[in-house]
């Protein structure tokens, strides 16, 4: 996958790509652990078999097109420099599928992207952290844009802005705004 319009410093420079994966979170860590990974790397995948949201609840990427990407970043900041990021990470998701599509989703606290309710979108913010400072830091996001089908367990609870909004998304354009705009959120808070 190619992002188009992308004018990150460092965000998604470097692209890593699977068909199918268990998570790209579990990706991550595993190559923090083996020192195969780089300050930005974005991990994306099209189909996840263990998807992994808050509470060890199941993300459900179970059909292509959709978003399931974890970013990471190295850190060297204080824990406080991290409250609320999950928090700015919701609002700038939102920020842009206003800006792409002029469509209103909304936040239900503290990392869930919804749509009157029901689910679209999710963030799953981990860090590692040595003494008082944190040093990694991995943003998982995964969102529902072109999903057409819902099993019984999440029917109710779910849905897919396609869905909803009767319009196809282009998941790189909406990954590339993402990371454009997170970038100097993130430099701000942490100063990569």
């Amino acid at each position: 996958m190619e992002l188009q319009n992308l004018n990150t410093n460092f965000l998604a420079r470097n692209i890593i790509y699977f068909e199918a994966i268990d998570s790209t979170q579990a990706e991550v860590w595993r190559r923090i652990k083996n020192k195969t990974i780089k300050n930005g790397d974005l991990i994306i995948a099209d189909i996840q078999t263990k998807g992994v949201g808050t509470h060890g609840k199941t993300w459900y990427t179970d059909e292509k097109n959709n978003i399931a990407f974890s970013l990471y970043i190295e850190a060297n900041c204080n824990a406080i420099k991290m409250e609320g990021f999950t928090r700015e990470i919701a609002e700038t998701i939102v920020e842009v599928f206003q800006k792409l599509y002029k469509i209103e989703l909304q936040i239900k606290q503290p990392n869930d992207i919804v749509y009157f309710g029901k689910k679209i979108g999710g963030i799953l913010t981990e860090t590692k952290s040595f003494g008082e400072k944190i040093k990694d830091v991995v943003i998982g996001i995964g969102i529902n844009t072109n999903k057409s089908n819902f099993n019984e367990e999440i029917n109710e609870l779910a849905t897919s802005v396609s869905k909803e909004f009767k319009i196809k998304i282009d998941n790189s354009k909406v990954i590339s705004k993402f990371v454009n705009l997170i970038e100097p959120k993130i430099i701000k808070r942490i100063g990569v």
